[in-house]
This record gives structure tokens, sequence and C-alpha cells, in this order.
């Protein structure tokens, strides 16, 4: 194109602002309910997750309460089940105990002259009403074999002056009397006391009457050792058999406590899944909501050339499906609430870049019925986004390239490439560029636009312009002209 391009700022007429600022509310009104409606929508989707939520604790909670009940079933069993064996067993070693007892009532009794008959009856009387009983007897046992014992060794004390065949006999009824368990409890002391009998039957004629005195002693002290000891490792087994019970209960104890807890890590674990689960379903509802406006507001962001907001909205998509392809549900959230933020924030901005657009259309519009008034045809244009591009040209040939742009401050600035009129030249004259024939003709056009109430094209400007010319109003009118 030759000469400078010519410029001229436009105004925008008053009403065409009030339409203008009617469209803003009606914009911000549908922004509004956009946003109102998304709520809605995040609020219905919380109410349903929520709900589901509720649904699946519930279920957890039943599943991890049959669980429990069947831990505690199943250790009440196994409870149940070793009591009633140790019950078992007690029942059977205080059964032998009985049986022994009730032997040594029996030669306790045979042996008698009658004076100890009450007492035995009495003691028969107590074991019967223990026999039966769901209480462990061991310890009674015991105590009733020392006073059959007892009983017995009164029966040796009266004896004992009869001759040494007698009291050899009491002595071997004595170590009868402490029955087979005292054998395996104390083995070593029941063969001490075997032997020594032996020698003590040795000694029995009446030529080794001192001799056997002497010894009766010691196997007296042998068979009251062997019993003592044969009792004590009863109640030593007695005592094994409690620590054995209590360690057992204190192992079931412990495996209750770890059970315990591993159910708790479970349900944290099976807790902290289900929240991730949740959030990631959150983001996705959340990003389902917002996701075709973001993508519409991108696509038109570009078209209305701003396509440094349209990459601030690509990437926030791309980071949330990021994040949820990733699992990282809290991550996934943060962005999902970062597209809901800047989301109206684009959505205004792009309503402004609306309205900047149409009224370069607009504008464009009423330029191009200016031109056609003037005898222009219109060749075409192109929409560049921030800049419209009209091309028109004269009956004559001249072209006009006409680009409707706006300034940093929002205010319409027209700009033409004139080629082809003879007042244009391509390098401006020492005296300055005159232009009247093209200036009068852009000015008749700006008066046609300026007539019709929407946009008032400000004075013709371009590079060399003489600094003389100033404008005049003519006389009786309110039109102005530029003079030499």
């Amino acid at each position: 194109m030759s000469g400078s391009p010519k410029y001229s700022t436009v105004t925008v007429a008053p009403a065409y602002r009030r339409r203008e600022e009617q469209r803003r509310r009606e914009q911000r009104e549908a922004r509004r309910r956009r946003e109102e409606q998304r709520a809605r929508a995040r609020a219905e989707l919380a109410a349903r997750r929520a709900r589901e939520a509720a649904a699946r604790r519930e279920r957890a909670r039943a599943v991890a309460e049959r669980a429990k009940a069947g831990r505690e079933a199943r250790r009440a069993t196994e409870r149940q089940a070793h009591a009633t064996g140790l019950g078992r067993e007690q029942a059977g070693a205080d059964a032998r105990r009985l049986d022994e007892v009730r032997d040594l009532l029996g030669r306790v009794r045979a042996s008698d002259d009658g004076a100890l008959v009450g007492e035995l009856n009495m003691l028969e009387e107590q074991l019967r009403g223990r026999v039966g009983g769901a209480e462990q007897l061991g310890g009674p046992i015991e105590e009733l074999r020392g006073r059959v014992v007892l009983l017995s060794r009164r029966g040796d004390d009266r004896e004992r002056d009869t001759g040494p065949g007698t009291v050899l006999a009491g002595c071997e009824r004595r170590l009868a009397e402490l029955g087979p368990d005292a054998a395996t409890q104390d083995p070593e002391g029941r063969q001490r006391c075997v032997e020594l009998l032996d020698r003590l039957r040795a000694l029995s004629g009446p030529d080794d009457r001192t001799r056997f005195e002497a010894l009766l002693g010691t196997v007296e002290h042998a068979l009251t050792r062997h019993a003592a000891t044969a009792a004590q490792r009863v109640e030593d087994g007695l005592r094994r058999d409690r620590e054995v019970r209590e360690a057992r209960a204190a192992d079931e104890a412990r495996d209750d406590e770890r059970a315990v807890a591993e159910e708790a890590e479970r349900e944290r674990l099976a807790a902290e899944e289900e929240r991730r689960a949740a959030a990631l379903g959150e983001a996705a509802d959340r990003l389902d909501i917002v996701r075709r406006s973001a993508g519409d507001a991108a696509d038109e962001a570009r078209e209305l050339a701003d396509p440094e907001l349209a990459g601030r909205i690509e990437e926030a998509l791309r980071t949330v499906t990021a994040r949820l392809g990733a699992g990282a549900a809290d991550e996934a959230l943060t962005a999902v609430a970062a597209l809901e933020e800047l989301l109206p924030e684009a959505e205004a901005r792009l309503d402004e870049l609306q309205l900047a657009h149409t009224r370069r259309m607009d504008l464009g519009q009423a330029l191009q019925d200016a031109m056609f008034g003037e005898g222009f045809a219109f060749l075409g244009g192109e929409d560049h986004g921030e800049r419209l591009v009209l091309r028109f040209e004269r009956p004559s040939g001249a072209s006009y390239e006409t680009t409707i742009a706006t300034d940093t401050g929002g205010t319409p600035v027209l700009v033409y490439h004139v080629d082809g009129e003879p007042d244009v030249t391509l390098e401006p004259a020492p005296e300055g560029a005159v232009c009247d024939r093209t200036e009068d003709l852009l000015d008749r056009v700006h008066e046609v636009v300026g007539g019709q109430d929407g946009f008032v094209p400000g004075e013709l400007t371009w590079q060399g312009k003489p600094p003389s010319r100033e404008a005049k109003k003519v006389p009786g009118t309110e039109e102005w002209r530029w003079t030499r």
C-alpha cells in the first residue's frame, strides 16, 4: 500500500455504551446462573456421594461386626475346649487320687479295732460328698489323704509295742498308703524307703532288737521325707499346671490384643482407601461438571485472540486429568478446585472480549454501510481476533484496507491503508503530506458512521500531516472542517 497509514480514534456513543452496559448486566446474570447451576450439581453429587459412603460404611461395619463375632465365638470355643480338656485331665487325676484314698480308708478300716470308726465314717462321708462335684479336688484330696495317714499312724503308735513284725508291717503300710503317685513323683525317695525297709526286715529277729530300733528312726524319717517330697512335687505340678494355664491365657490375651490391633489397622487402611477413592470420585465428578464449559472457554479464548487465557484453561484441565490418572486424590481435588476458580474468571474475561469483538463488528458494519454510500465496493475481510480487517475499492481502482482495532485503554481505532489515490504519495513532501480528496472522502464516511448513534470517529491523522491545518466550525452548523 502506498502512502502513510491514516488513523482515527473512535468514540463510543452514549447510547451504544448504555446498550453495552445492559449486555454486561445480562452476561453477569448469565454467569451467576451458570455458577449456581454448577454449585447445585456439586451439592447433588456431594449428597449422593455421602449417601453412598454411608452405605459403604454400614456394610463395612456389618462385615467387621460379623468378623469380630466370628473371632470371639472361635476364641470362646477354643477356650471352652481348652478348659474342658484341662477339666478332663484334672478330673482323671482327681479320680485316681480318690481311688487311692478309698483304698487307704479301706485298709485303715479293716485294721482298726473300732476306736477310729467314727472318724473314718466322717472322712468317708466327706469324700463321698466331694465325688462328682464341679470343684477341683486336688487340695482337698491331699488333705484327706494326710488325715487318713494320720489315723493310720495312730494305729501304728498303738502297735509299736507289739513287736518288730507289727512295726515293720506298719511301716510297709505307710509306704503303700502313699500310693503309686508318690513313687512317680519321688522315685528316688521311694527306692530309698524300699531299701531301708528291706534292711529293717532283715533286723526283725529277736537278736537284733537294738539295731532294729536304731534303724526304725531312719526308716520313719525316710517315709516322712518321701511323703513330703511327693506331696511337694504334686503341689509343684499343680502350680506348673496353673502357670501353664495362666501362660496360655496370657498368650490368648496377647493374641486377642494383636488381633484387635490388626483389625484396627485394617480398618484404618480401609478407611484411608475409602477416603482416597471418595476424593478421587469427588474430583472426577466435579471435573465432569466443568469439563465441557472449560473446553468451550478455551476454544472461545483462542477465537477471541487470547491464547494465554486458553493455555491457562487447558493446562488446568490437563493437571486435573493427570492427577486423576495418577490416583493422587488430594492433588486432584486441589487441581479441580483451581479449575473451578479459574473458570468464572475466564468467563468474565471472555464476556469482555466478546463485547469488544461485537463492538468491532458493529463498527465494521457501520463503516461498511458508509463506504457503500460513497461508492466503495466491499472486497471482503478477515477477523483476526483483536483486529478486524476490511478491504474496499473505489470505481477508480483505488483500494482502501481498513483495520479496526482497540488500543490499550479499550478505545476503538480505525487504521486506513490507501493505495491508488493521486493525492496519496509514498513519501511526504517537505512542506507536509496533503491528502485533501482522500481526507474529505473519509471525513464524509466518518460523518455517516457518526450519524448512526453508535460510534463517532475522531480526527483523521497520518504521518506528515501539515501542522498548519486546523479544524474550524462551519458557521450556522454543527460541522467542523479542516482548513489550511
